[in-house]
């Protein structure tokens, strides 16, 4: 062992140049070699030794560097992962080790280190060093700009900094043409302070130190491209303080156009500002105009549609000659599903029909057809006669096709195919259909040849921590708290967890219940472990929980042929695999398999059979108690909440069941429990959720989606994410669909982010497609959530509207019409975004030819004031006294 050797394994980084440096090109070679060979035994040393391997690794990068001569080989090897760790380089050490080379071949290094995408952020002070160095062309990537931008100082030494980098003119304009924005440049909260990205860029275009219409060319590019909403704020800051000149904003005139058209909110905003101050000094085409007006004038944002509303209303005001070209254009917004919209584009339209002739009138007239019945009258006067109605279509209510249950896939047959699926699972995240595929091909392999199975396992997974130097006592440790996933199972098979520590973990008499994840996931947990004790002592011949369907579910004519298998093989179930089946069967009315169950005459098929037919253990039934006081709605917030509190405790609570209890293994026993985990310890956050948790319960979703309720209400009322996710999976699960699942949709149509309200929306959908949706219970749920505070209107109507799109007028409608006299009986002032739920409700009304009373409604819409709540009551009161003039088609 030499010097060299010994002060990379001591760690010693500072020694390493002065060590190397001496050295000739046969001594480095040979050095070089054992260099390697130190690198693979450090990939075998174990985790607990994560300190003495960091800083061996960082001395290795350094030594092996000065003892490469070939520049590709000197760059993998800097760059190498295995060494680093994610840790920086000590790049002052490399340079002035590889100082001493040739420029060109520094450069080369340089260049090469750019490219890895991985680390050239991270390296940045390293490769900057190798290009001052070498005096090569800077690198381009994108890694190395995002470094540049990161080691550039912040605050107030931003400016300084930059004005003193020899480097500033080459890297601001790449600034904007890496594929994100480097995170610095986004780092201010305040749009006016002083001592950001910037500012600091404005100055230093009026400095001349980098082109103003360079900035002014790029950052228009910039947001015409789009991007993050965070990234768009930074190039309308920078335009913003820019302050563009006339001239410059007419020579962008297309870009503007685009922006507005296809930009986000705020950057179609600030084009279409541009664009009014450009059309009102006379130097917007009247064609561009209408084109853009086109645009803009179907976009989701109401504001923007408002402005260009109010901008063509100017223009048309100033000169009444492009009337022939821009009331066309006005007029197609009379179909936007905005009434609102309609009514101002009419208002519009009908102050200068004046300007225009018969040609351009009867094309406009024409095109009131689309308008909202509510606004036909006005038409009328507006245009006299209107062209006669065409007979109406009978309306068809669309809903997405019911969900064909899919069989899920027999286990893995042969042992290449199964290894596959094992590495597949433990490098990657777990799919329910996959997972139980596997875990059933684990068990059947090792019953036939373990031997076998584990050596397969040991070549495939032999980068696993539980296979390179721990020791057995921490192996036991660290699986005897998770089992990750397959893996307990797999390092059984392969001895390297304890018999005596799988029979700790697996004999546990209690499941922890902070909440009711926990209890969820023990179940699965149990399951492994068990699994990985029976394969070491008394190996299954195959699993009998293992799913007939995707969804988890298990046929019980399925569970009647394995029970029958394993007793002609003389084989005990497995109490927990048991369990699992009992609770994924299909209960629904299976006469024959519970006589067949009960023929086999095992204790098993005698409980299997009790539970088909109903006369043995049940699953917990909901509180069927009193129905809970709703508070009024002058009652305080807190009360509100109280009450919430109360009615989600009494759907998940649960009678006890005390054969629970007595038949069932410890991770079930929380089943039989009068009150389920409240959720209060729950650290179960977005991402980290188990998709085996609708797998538990495929059969009992009301149940389940009691369960899993506190994580879809915490989306509503304290505005989390993710917890809306789980909703189709439950729709389409088996096992009645009540209060629990309900109130989970209602909660979810109520959320706070874009995404868990479609998830609820889906859920609504599949719920009315498969017959199992009542409108009226989920209208009850709204009216109540919205009447306490954890609901917002806006967020509902947002959600409502979504799904009367897809075709479902009528679906949206039965449960609209059973929450609007809750939310229209409130006294005092209307919940802000009432009317736009009340919008939603005149749409599907109206297009779905619904008719009928609403309480409530009436006084509203004879307030008499110009409130939009006002007037969609108005309208929604017309379309039910006029409901009969269409035939639903459902």
């Amino acid at each position: 062992m030499s010097e060299l050797t010994d002060a990379v394994r001591e760690g010693r980084v500072q020694d390493i140049p002065g060590l190397v440096k001496p050295l000739g090109a046969a001594d480095r070679k040979t050095e070089l070699a054992a260099l390697k060979e130190l690198r693979k035994e450090l990939g075998t040393w174990s985790w607990n030794r994560w300190r003495e391997r960091r800083r061996a690794g960082q001395a290795l990068v350094v030594a092996g560097a000065g003892c490469h001569t070939g520049a590709a080989a000197t760059a993998a090897w800097i760059g190498a992962r295995d060494m680093r760790e994610g840790f920086r380089l000590p790049h002052a050490e490399l340079l002035d080790l590889l100082a001493e080379r040739d420029p060109w071949w520094l450069g080369n290094v340089a260049h090469r280190l750019a490219g890895r995408a991985s680390t050239a952020q991270m390296d940045y002070p390293l490769i900057e060093g190798l290009v001052r160095l070498s005096g090569c062309e800077v690198p381009a990537t994108d890694a190395f700009v995002h470094g540049w931008a990161e080691a550039t100082p912040s605050h107030g030494r931003l400016l300084p900094a930059l004005r003193a980098d020899p480097l500033v003119r080459t890297m601001v304009p790449r600034l904007f043409e890496t594929a994100e924005l480097p995170a610095p440049l986004t780092w201010y909260g305040d749009a006016e302070e002083p001592h950001h990205w910037p500012t600091a860029l404005t100055v230093l275009a009026e400095e001349g130190v980098v082109e103003r219409s360079l900035l002014v060319d790029r950052v228009i590019a910039r947001l015409l491209r789009g991007g993050r909403p965070g990234e768009a704020g930074f190039f309308l800051n920078l335009l913003r303080r820019l302050g563009l000149t006339a001239d410059e904003e007419r020579v962008h005139l297309a870009d503007w156009i685009g922006m507005a058209a296809d930009g986000s909110s705020t950057v179609a905003g600030h084009a279409q500002g541009v664009l009014g101050r450009l059309a009102l000094a006379g130097d917007l085409p009247v064609r561009s105009l209408a084109d853009m007006s086109r645009s803009v004038l179907f976009r989701p944002e109401k504001k923007l549609v408002r402005a260009q509303l109010v901008l063509l209303g100017k223009v048309l005001r100033a000169d009444s000659g492009t009337a022939g070209e821009l009331l066309p254009v006005v007029a197609e917004a009379f179909g936007h599903e905005d009434t609102a919209v309609q009514e101002r584009a009419l208002k519009l339209v009908g102050s200068r029909l004046t300007a225009v002739g018969s040609g351009v009138r009867a094309e406009l007239a024409l095109a009131a057809g689309a308008l909202s019945p509510v606004h036909r009258a006005r038409a009328a006067e507006v245009f006299g006669e209107l062209p006669a109605e065409p007979e109406p279509v009978p309306y068809e209510e669309i809903l997405p096709p019911v969900p064909v249950p899919a069989h899920l896939a027999p286990a893995p047959a042969g042992l290449a195919e199964l290894v596959e699926e094992v590495v597949a699972l433990v490098v990657s995240r777990e799919e329910v259909t996959s997972f139980e595929r596997t875990l059933d091909g684990l068990v059947r392999h090792a019953y036939r040849d373990r031997a076998a199975l584990a050596d397969a396992l040991k070549d495939a997974l032999a980068d696993r921590w539980w296979l390179d130097g721990e020791s057995e006592k921490g192996r036991d440790r660290r699986f005897s708290r998770i089992p990750h996933g397959l893996e307990v199972v797999a390092a059984s098979i392969c001895e390297r967890v304890s018999v005596r520590a799988l029979w700790d973990t697996r004999a546990r008499a209690a499941v922890r219940q902070s909440c009711a994840h926990t209890v969820l996931n023990g179940v699965t947990e149990a399951r492994l472990w068990e699994a990985a004790y029976l394969l070491r002592t008394r190996p299954l011949p195959f699993l009998l929980a293992t799913p007939t369907w995707e969804t988890g579910a298990l046929d019980p004519d399925v569970l009647v042929e394995r029970l029958s298998e394993y007793e002609r093989l003389c084989a005990a179930p497995a109490p927990v695999d048991f369990a699992q089946a009992l609770l994924r069967v299909r209960r629904d009315a299976h006469p024959e398999a519970a006589r067949a169950a009960a023929a086999l005459g095992t204790p098993e098929a005698g409980r299997l059979a009790a539970w088909l037919s109903g006369d043995g253990t049940a699953l917990p039934a909901l509180d069927s108690g009193e129905e809970q006081r709703r508070p009024d709605a002058d009652e305080s917030a807190g009360e509100g909440r109280h009450w919430l509190e109360s009615v989600t405790g009494r759907v998940g609570a649960v009678r006890e069941r005390l054969a629970i209890h007595r038949e069932f293994p410890p991770a079930f026993r929380w089943l039989g429990s009068p009150v389920r985990p409240v959720g209060s310890g729950c650290r179960h956050w977005t991402g980290s959720e188990s998709v085996h948790w609708p797998a538990v319960l495929p059969e009992d979703r009301d149940t389940l989606a009691g369960w899993l309720l506190p994580k879809v209400a915490a989306c509503a009322e304290e505005d989390q994410r993710g917890g809306s996710r789980w909703l189709p999976a439950l729709a389409e699960s088996g096992g009645p669909a009540g209060a629990g699942l309900h109130r989970g949709v209602a909660y979810g149509l109520g959320a706070r982010h874009p995404d868990d309200r479609l998830s609820a929306v889906d859920a609504l959908l599949v719920l009315a497609a498969r017959g199992d949706l009542d409108g009226p219970l989920l209208g009850r749920e709204l009216a109540g959530l919205v009447a306490s505070g954890a609901v917002k209107p806006t967020r509902l109507a947002d959600a409502a509207r979504t799904a009367a799109a897809t075709g479902a007028c009528a679906t949206v409608w039965s449960v609209l019409a059973a929450a609007l006299p809750g939310l229209l009986a409130e006294t005092g002032a209307a919940r802000p975004g009432l009317g736009e739920l009340l919008s939603v409700a005149a749409d599907c009304a109206e297009r779905c030819g619904a008719r009928g009373e609403i309480l409530g409604l009436a006084e509203w819409a004879g307030r008499g004031n110009t409130s939009r709540l006002a007037a969609q009551a108005a309208r929604l009161l017309a379309a039910l006294r006029q409901g009969g003039d269409q035939t639903m088609a459902l």
